[in-house]
């Protein structure tokens, strides 16, 4: 691509296919089936990057045949248009005949002599799109896409060979970031069954506690810090500030721009770093190593700790208690599920003699620190992709840069 080029610009309805479901008689609750040969996906389906199949439900194959224009297939691109809208997601290869809810517009390039259909992708996610959704939902109290929005939308004329080395850069890093998640998914099942065998089963040891073990429970081992009420420490005028950790931000695994600030002099305790422990303590229950970068601890969340124990064994035994944590919040939820501190008091830990804890951690440590490793690299290519994302597309930067 030649830098800084002069781009010009041609009309997406041109060259692809664009159809939603118009005037579709919904599902009923009980027209779902809990499996079957035909899916249906909604906009809770669609993610970056992907669909979360986990997701999708399941419909007769009456109900699949109503409409046969938006059955899917490989290489389509999805794009909610109601509510939420513009999150933007391309389909693989599919393994079960799908089509999409109401709520969902299905893209389909009808050129391919003219478009690289990633490129195409691309651009569906890039700041470029979604300034012009902006422009046709502001002031819109719940936001909708239509079909003639996309009229008016018009893409980069770059050649093929120009789209297929943008595409190919990009997805490079996209392949990357997703084989990172593949192989965190693969280490975390590895070591929770290395964690069973030894601490749960006691497998090694002929299912009888070692007789000089000793038990505890979770504060025995680790140190709970809840953290602060981030309303009252915003950022001074005269500084940018921390972004603040909250239940959302622990979910989606990072901060964005919607996320709340807080100042950077907090107490040092506050601020948490890649590779921290962090368990959520009210509504959503979950504990995750964080790896989002810098920020500030906020309420219902717990930063957990120890100056006695190593990561890998409160992490562990956190993580294994969460289950019964989350049964107890529903027992006791009223509007919002939460656990209390005697809960982690009342919550039993097995500690290894010296030996054995050496032995166990030789095994466990590698992995937590490799997840940990894999996600602060996935989390930096996500950034570099954004970063390089309009910059390609807009010819400001030329692939071989």
């Amino acid at each position: 691509m030649i830098l800084n080029k002069e781009i010009k610009y041609s009309k997406i309805i041109d060259s692809l296919y664009i159809k939603g479901r118009i005037g579709w008689k919904g599902l009923k609750k009980e027209e779902y089936l809990p499996n079957s040969d035909f899916r249906i996906i909604n906009g809770k389906s669609v993610k970056e990057g992907g669909i979360d199949w986990g997701e999708t439900g399941y419909i007769t194959k009456e109900r699949y045949d109503e409409s046969p224009e938006i059955m899917l297939k490989s290489s389509d691109i999805v794009i909610t248009k109601d509510g939420t809208i513009g999150k933007v997601a391309l389909i693989d290869e599919l393994t079960k005949p799908t089509t999409v809810a109401s709520g969902l517009f299905v893209l389909r390039n009808i050129n391919p002599e003219k478009w690289d259909t990633k490129f195409l992708y691309y651009y569906l996610i890039s700041p470029f799109f979604k300034s012009f959704i902006e422009s046709r939902t502001e002031g819109s109290v719940i936001p909708h896409l239509y079909q003639r929005d996309f009229e008016q939308l018009e893409l980069p004329e770059f050649s093929l060979k120009e789209q297929r080395a943008v595409s190919n850069l990009l997805s490079a890093l996209d392949n990357r970031i997703a084989e990172n998640k593949k192989i965190n998914h693969h280490l975390a099942e590895i070591a929770k069954s290395i964690f069973d065998s030894y601490f749960i089963d006691l497998s090694p040891y002929n299912g009888v506690m070692p007789y000089d073990w000793q038990l505890s429970n979770l504060t025995g081992i680790a140190n709970y810090l809840n953290g602060l009420a981030m309303q009252k420490h915003r950022p001074q005028s005269n500084e940018q500030g921390l972004p603040v950790l909250k239940i959302k931000e622990l979910r989606q695994g990072f901060t964005d721009s919607t996320s709340d600030l807080c100042s950077s002099n907090i107490r040092r305790d506050y601020i948490i770093h890649d590779g921290d422990v962090i368990f959520s303590w009210s509504g959503s229950l979950l504990v995750d190593f964080w790896t989002g970068g810098d920020c500030g601890l906020n309420q219902h969340l717990f930063k957990v700790s120890s100056e006695t124990y190593d990561k890998w064994f409160y992490y562990a035994w956190t993580k294994h208690h969460l289950d019964r944590f989350v049964k107890m919040a529903a027992d006791r939820a009223t509007t919002m599920g939460h656990i209390k501190r005697d809960a982690l008091e009342k919550a039993e830990v097995l500690i290894p003699s010296n030996k054995d804890y050496q032995e166990i951690g030789n095994k466990l440590k590698p992995i937590y620190d490799q997840i940990i490793n894999n996600r602060v690299e996935s989390r930096k290519l996500v950034a570099l992709r954004d970063t390089l994302l309009p910059k390609l597309m807009s010819g400001e930067i030329s692939v071989t840069d």
